[in-house]
C-alpha cells in the first residue's frame, strides 16, 4: 500500500521573527517600502505646516472680524455674571477653534487609515475627538477663567502668578493621566494577567539593574484596537508611575526585542526623565509666560482700538492671546524636542547598557528592534536636518542604529 507523507504548513514567522533572521547593518527598506515612507513623509510634514497655518490663519481672521468682542457681547447680555460668562465663552471659543481645525485631524486620521498605520473606524475615531473636546473643555474653562482673574488682579505681573499657579497643576495632570484620562481611549489591564512569563522577565531585567518594579506597574495596552504600531512608554509619578507595553509589541517582538524596549523605558524610569521632562516644560513656560505678557500688553495697546479689544483683561482679548501662545509654542518647539530626543538618547544606551548582560549580541538585537519599528511605522530614512531639529521628538531611526552598532554596550 502506498503512503504519502503529510505536508506540514509553515508556521508564520512574527515581524520580530523575521527580522531576527537577518543581520542588520544599517537602516533600510525595500524599493516598495521606501516609496510608501516617501510618501508618508511627504503628507506628514505637508499636514504638519498646513495644521500650523491653519491655526494661525484662523484665529487671524477671527481677530480681524471681531469674533471675540462679538461673543463677548453676547454672553454679557445672557448673564451680568462673569462665572456665568466664563463658561459660555471659553467653551463656545474652544469649539469654534476645534471645529475648524477638525477638516485637518479628519485628513490625518485618512492618511493613517491609507498607510496602515492606523484601523480604527471613523465611529471610534469621532469618540475619541469628541471625549477628547469634552476633556479640554472641562479643563480648559476653570484654568482660562483662572487666567483673566490674575490679568485682572495684577496686570502686570500676572505672568508669574500664572506659571506659579501652572507648576501644580501640571504635576496633577502628569500623575492624574494614567488612571483618570488614558482609560478613556484606552483598554488595559495587568500584563501579568495575559503574561505572566514575560513579565518575570521584564522584572528579571530590572532587578539586574537593582530596581523593583511590581507586577502591578507593568501594563498592557490594547493599542491593536486602533493602531497597526509597537511602542512601550513610562507614564505618571509616584502612587501612579507604571510602564506600559503595547499589546502589538508583546504580540509581534521576540522576547530579547521586547527586553530591549523594555531596557529603553526602564531608563526613562531610573533616569527620572518623566521629572526632568517636567522640569524643561517648566522652565520653557515661564518664558513663554513673560514674552505672553509683553506681546499681549504692545498688541493689544496698539491695535486693540481696531479689533474692538480695549483690555488684555477682557474675554474679548482671548483669541490674541491664542494667537500669541500658539507663536510662542511653534518656535518654541525645537526647544523642546532636542530636549526629548537627549532624553531618548540617553534611554537608548540605558537600554544597551542593562540588556548586554543578558543578551547576546545587544547590539545586535537593538538594531535589528530600530529596524522592525522603521518599517513598521514606515520611518523615512533620509528626513532634512531642519526637519529633525524643529518637530522630531526621538532621534532618527537610522541614527539610532548606526549609534546601537557602534556602541553594543551603550558605551
Amino acid at each position: 500500500m502506498l503512503s504519502a507523507a503529510v505536508a506540514q504548513p509553515d508556521v508564520a514567522l512574527t515581524p520580530g521573527e523575521a527580522v531576527a533572521q537577518r543581520t542588520v547593518t544599517a537602516y533600510t527598506l525595500t524599493p516598495e517600502q521606501l516609496h510608501k515612507a516617501e510618501g508618508l513623509h511627504r503628507a506628514s510634514v505637508v499636514l504638519s505646516l498646513s495644521g500650523a497655518v491653519l491655526g494661525f490663519a484662523v484665529l487671524a481672521v477671527l481677530i480681524a472680524s471681531r469674533f471675540g468682542p462679538r461673543l463677548q457681547r453676547f454672553v454679557q447680555s445672557a448673564s451680568s455674571r462673569r462665572f456665568v460668562q466664563a463658561i459660555l465663552y471659553f467653551p463656545m471659543l474652544l469649539l469654534t477653534l476645534a471645529a475648524c481645525e477638525l477638516p485637518l485631524e479628519i485628513y490625518g486620521h485618512h492618511i493613517s487609515l491609507v498607510y496602515g498605520l492606523s484601523v480604527q473606524g471613523w465611529g471610534s475615531w469621532m469618540g475619541d475627538w469628541g471625549k477628547q473636546q469634552l476633556i479640554v473643555l472641562l479643563i480648559g474653562t476653570p484654568l482660562l477663567a483662572g487666567l483673566y482673574s490674575g490679568i485682572r488682579r495684577s496686570p502686570r505681573r500676572w505672568w508669574l502668578y500664572c506659571w506659579l499657579v501652572s507648576l501644580p497643576i501640571m504635576a496633577a495632570l502628569v500623575f492624574a493621566a494614567p488612571v483618570l484620562i488614558d482609560p478613556i481611549f484606552n483598554r488595559f489591564e495587568p500584563l501579568s494577567r495575559t503574561n505572566p512569563q514575560l513579565t518575570a522577565e521584564l522584572r528579571s531585567l530590572a532587578h539586574s539593574a537593582e530596581l523593583d518594579i511590581p507586577a502591578s506597574r507593568i501594563f498592557l495596552m490594547h493599542a491593536s484596537d486602533k493602531v497597526t504600531g509597537y511602542n512601550a512608554y513610562v507614564t505618571g509619578f509616584s502612587a501612579t508611575k507604571r510602564v506600559l507595553v503595547w499589546d502589538t509589541t508583546a504580540r509581534d517582538l521576540t522576547p530579547a526585542q521586547t527586553l530591549f524596549i523594555f531596557g529603553h523605558e526602564m531608563g526613562h524610569y531610573v533616569l527620572h526623565h518623566i521629572y526632568l521632562g517636567m522640569a524643561c516644560s517648566a522652565l520653557l513656560m515661564f518664558f513663554g509666560f513673560y514674552l505672553l505678557q509683553r506681546l499681549a500688553h504692545w498688541m493689544v495697546s496698539r491695535h486693540g482700538k481696531r479689533w474692538q479689544v480695549n483690555s488684555v483683561a477682557e474675554w474679548s482679548s482671548l483669541p490674541v492671546l491664542i494667537l500669541l501662545a500658539s507663536l510662542l509654542s511653534f518656535f518654541g518647539t525645537p526647544l523642546g524636542n532636542t530636549f526629548s530626543r537627549w532624553e531618548e538618547h540617553q534611554a537608548d544606551v540605558f537600554a544597551l547598557q542593562i540588556t548586554a548582560p543578558v543578551t547576546a549580541n545587544s547590539g545586535q538585537v537593538a538594531a535589528q528592534t530600530f529596524q522592525l519599528l522603521g518599517e513598521n511605522g514606515l520611518s523615512y530614512p533620509y528626513p532634512s536636518r531642519l526637519l529633525v531639529f524643529w518637530s522630531y521628538s526621538h532621534p532618527p531611526i537610522a541614527e539610532r542604529i548606526r549609534f546601537a552598532l557602534a556602541h553594543p554596550d551603550g558605551h
